[in-house]
């Protein structure tokens, strides 16, 4: 069985302290100190301390953006020319006849940019490549890129 207390204001209606004796010990805010951090002023030193321990305590700390927002990891054409070597090694890179066939987000590339001039033929999976870039190697043959969105400068659509 439930036991429904009544509040104290319903038991006090008509008595004009409710209940806390002199009316001046019930008044705003001033009764209890002021709100909030008041007291935390020049003499309020052991008061202040709880706020200097805690860095965070005042203020709003970091933000988070709306949405994902990925980051790019670029490569040059010229970079993956001197390391196409390396990455065929580590089979990273595979070579089909004379193209070298590489898909960049393996190793953790997502932008290909067009500083360089292609010395072999690739066969490249990326998933943002520069105009630039992709004139480039289309310009020198058989070379392919694939799954790739074009990223336009900024410049150019003004």
């Amino acid at each position: 069985m439930t036991d429904n207390k009544r509040k104290k204001t319903s038991r006090a209606k008509g008595n004009t302290t409710q209940g806390f004796g002199s009316m001046k010990k019930n008044r705003g805010a001033g009764n209890r100190g002021g709100r909030g951090n008041a007291g935390s002023g020049k003499r309020g030193d052991q008061k202040a301390q709880i706020y200097r321990k805690n860095k965070k305590y005042f203020g709003k700390h970091g933000f988070k953006k709306k949405g994902n927002i990925e980051s790019i990891s670029p490569l040059n054409i010229i970079d993956l020319n001197q390391k196409a070597d390396s990455l065929v090694s580590t089979k990273k890179m595979s070579v089909e006849g004379d193209v070298f066939v590489i898909n960049l987000g393996d190793i953790g590339i997502n932008k290909l940019l067009g500083k360089g001039t292609p010395d072999r033929k690739y066969k490249i999976t990326v998933k943002y490549a520069s105009e630039k870039a992709i004139e480039k190697i289309k310009s020198t043959g058989d070379i392919v890129i694939e799954n790739v969105a074009v990223e336009h400068n900024k410049d150019e659509s003004a």
